[in-house]
């Protein structure tokens, strides 16, 4: 009888060097070969309570790939390059990336996958919190990592998503602090003022985002029938190399050193020196000659119920045929340098707003309007939800308004008002304590009255 194990039964035997060793088939490396996987110990009782865990995890499906597993770096590049790529939307994608770069490698990039431990996340969420870096970044990060190690345990990379063992920090949602009625009066009071007087009435008036309203084309605009259709919205996206060699690429502009203290070269930046480049940077894809993907770009909003079409308010109408007028206007002023993109809103050459400078614009109008600071949603879809919840109507309807997937998202847009609150609870009280009846005079003496007078009158006499 042949003294060979049948096919996947596992070895133990003790070797020359005095160890007990033991080995498993878990099946067919990626180029055809046998994956035999190797455990030893001192005893045999150890290899085979190891060799027992192996197979087990081999049967039940959950046995990591044979190879050496990549760092966090590594795959969270494979990652973002080859699996998130195809899913997120381009924006959310440039975050992806910036928070890797940024945070992710720094913090935990050398670690091997599969030696990537809960107490690794930890640290690298107490330094991040630390360095000043707010709760909801942290969590943002947290969530960005813990999706990543998901699709390497689906892949089977690693035996268990560390990520869901860490607990990130709480954050505190941001309140709302939207315009009161009187306040956007001002605000567009002092935005009449600026050829862009239409763009601040429909994101006060409309609640529309800042990208779609900048995104907003003639083409969607049916007067007719009184409809704005957000079929696309413009965002600004960060530039990709188009090159082989991005490090080579970008050499004249590395910067391995900190600026110094009193910087000239970068005194006119709003955030001050930038950081120094890491030694293997790829960076500066904005200055690369074959550059993809970056700029102003029109893409589709991120749900299909944000392209629902939207009502425009009557009293709208006149102003907007006015902007159109001026915008042709402009357009044969220009001449040759237009530049036609068919947006509601555009530069005197006919490009499109870029979103940088409407959010200083929108800042600009704060000040002159007197209004202390606040975000730009704040200014728009949380001042149009609130303004509408005044008036009276009703919460489905707002939600479809804003195009919200869930009332519940719409609820957070929407914020009371303290004299509201005030009002609602005058009403409630006297649903409960009516009012008292007011005093009212009788002309009708009685007869104990007439006799009480005249002993009065005999008294005084």
């Amino acid at each position: 009888m042949s003294p060979r194990n049948p096919n996947m039964e596992s070895s133990v035997y003790v070797g020359s060097d005095g160890w007990w060793h033991g080995r498993v088939t878990m099946g067919v490396k990626d180029d055809g070969s046998p994956d035999r996987r190797h455990r030893r110990a001192k005893t045999e009782a150890e290899v085979r309570r190891k060799v027992r865990e192996l197979e087990k995890a081999r049967d039940q499906g959950r046995a990591t790939k044979a190879g050496r597993k990549p760092t966090v770096s590594q795959w969270m590049e494979t990652y973002l390059t080859e699996i998130a790529s195809l899913k997120l939307r381009p924006r959310s994608l440039d975050d992806y990336w910036s928070k890797t770069r940024n945070d992710i490698i720094p913090g935990v990039g050398q670690h091997r996958l599969d030696k990537l431990g809960p107490e690794h996340l930890e640290r690298m969420y107490r330094a991040m919190l630390d360095a000043g870096r707010a709760p909801s970044h942290v969590v943002k990060v947290h969530r960005i990592l813990s999706r990543a190690l998901k699709i390497a345990h689906r892949r089977r990379l690693i035996v268990e998503n560390v990520a869901t063992l860490v607990d990130p920090p709480s954050i505190d949602e941001t309140e709302a602090n939207p315009f009161s009625k009187e306040e956007a009066g001002a605000f567009l009071e002092a935005a009449a003022k600026r050829p862009t007087f239409m763009r601040w009435i429909i994101g006060v008036g409309m609640g529309f985002r800042q990208g779609e309203t900048l995104g907003l084309r003639w083409s969607y605009v049916d007067f007719d029938a009184e409809l704005f259709h957000p079929q696309w919205q413009l965002q600004r996206l960060t530039w990709r190399h188009g090159c082989a060699d991005a490090h080579g690429c970008g050499a004249r502009l590395h910067r391995f050193e900190q600026c110094p203290q009193e910087c000239i070269t970068h005194k006119g930046y709003g955030r001050g020196c930038p950081k120094p480049c890491a030694r293997t940077c790829a960076k500066h894809a904005s200055a690369c000659p074959e550059r993809k993907g970056g700029g102003l770009v029109f893409t589709r909003p991120k749900t299909k119920k944000s392209r629902n079409a939207v009502p425009i308010p009557p009293a709208f109408i006149p102003h907007l045929r006015e902007h159109r007028a001026q915008q042709d206007a402009a357009r044969a002023a220009a001449g040759e340098a237009w530049e036609e993109h068919d947006v509601v809103f555009s530069r005197p050459d006919g490009r499109p707003l870029d979103p940088r400078a409407d959010w200083e614009e929108f800042k600009e109008l704060l000040v002159e309007a007197g209004i202390d600071d606040r975000r730009l949603y704040d200014g728009s879809r949380h001042t149009a939800g609130t303004i509408l919840n005044e008036l009276g109507v009703d919460m489905p309807t707002i939600m479809e308004i804003l195009r919200h997937t869930q009332i519940s998202q719409t609820r957070r847009y929407v914020k009371g008002r303290s004299h509201l609150s005030k009002e609602a609870m005058r009403r409630m009280g006297e649903a409960f304590i009516p009012r008292p009846e007011p005093a009212t005079e009788t002309r009708t003496e009685t007869a104990d009255g007439r006799v009480a007078r005249a002993r009065r009158r005999r008294r005084i006499q």
